[in-house]
């Protein structure tokens, strides 16, 4: 539950659409709701800054659609990440409003506007890393981000990157996601004065041992305020970069 699902109950409390009864009846399935096969916590977005996820493999279709319509009548943009076509498509049959991004594989339900704050951008180094970058793009949307996009930007081109520096100056946070040797992170932080996140993810030739080689690359980084996520992990990116961008947000 977030805080303006609070404010509103709390509203409803003053103007006695709601007895303090009713109040506290809602809140009784808080910090979580136990569904039997899922324990859905209806307080990480007081806490984390951004509603539950849903990680759809290994979950059924009726499991995902009954964590996602719990999720939505609490939350705006939740978000059921590495989503199938098909359960997409049992999602929308349910009656969510949904909408899906397929090269990311990313469902967004109860999908709403967001006004952006400050500025992540988010840069994939080719054509092959899109579905990471649309990925963590469309996660930091959902969490209250103005996203800049930059594509097929990697070091095999590097006047492609260049070409962009002034919008890679004026983040407060960069997502850099990028596969074969991972180099794209190293030579941003070696740019600019904001904080990367690198990505590595499973783009590559046999060598590239599906994102490991890129993976260590970007561990071993020598530029200064560089992080690293997991292999493809844009949704964590994501989360990172908010988290980064909205602090810088306050401050200023």
């Amino acid at each position: 539950m977030d805080r303006d699902v609070l404010r509103r109950m709390l509203d409803d409390v003053q103007l006695g659409r709601v007895s303090v009864d009713g109040a506290l009846a809602r809140l009784a399935g808080l910090p979580f709701e136990d569904l039997g096969f899922a324990r859905i916590d209806h307080h990480r977005a007081l806490r984390a800054g951004g509603a539950e996820a849903v990680f759809c493999p290994g979950k059924t279709p009726e499991q995902v659609i009954a964590i996602v319509g719990r999720l939505a009548a609490h939350h705006a943009n939740v978000l059921a990440t590495r989503c199938e076509p098909t359960v997409a498509a049992a999602v929308e049959a349910a009656g969510l409003s949904c909408r899906y991004h397929a090269i990311a594989r990313l469902l967004v339900v109860r999908p709403e506007p967001v006004d952006g704050v400050g500025l992540i951008v988010v840069a994939a180094a080719g054509t092959a890393d899109l579905p990471v970058a649309e990925e963590a793009a469309l996660v930091a949307e959902a969490l209250g981000n103005r996203v800049e996009r930059l594509t097929d930007c990697g070091v095999a081109g590097l006047h492609r990157l260049l070409a962009h520096r002034e919008v890679l100056a004026e983040a407060n946070a960069i997502v850099a996601v990028a596969g074969m040797e991972g180099a794209l992170p190293s030579v941003i932080g070696g740019l600019v004065d904001r904080p990367v996140i690198a990505v590595p993810t499973s783009v590559g030739y046999g060598t590239s041992l599906n994102g490991l080689a890129a993976l260590l690359a970007m561990l071993n980084s020598c530029a200064p305020g560089v992080s690293v996520v997991n292999i493809d992990n844009g949704y964590g990116a994501a989360h990172q970069a908010s988290q980064i961008n909205r602090l810088a947000t306050k401050i200023r």
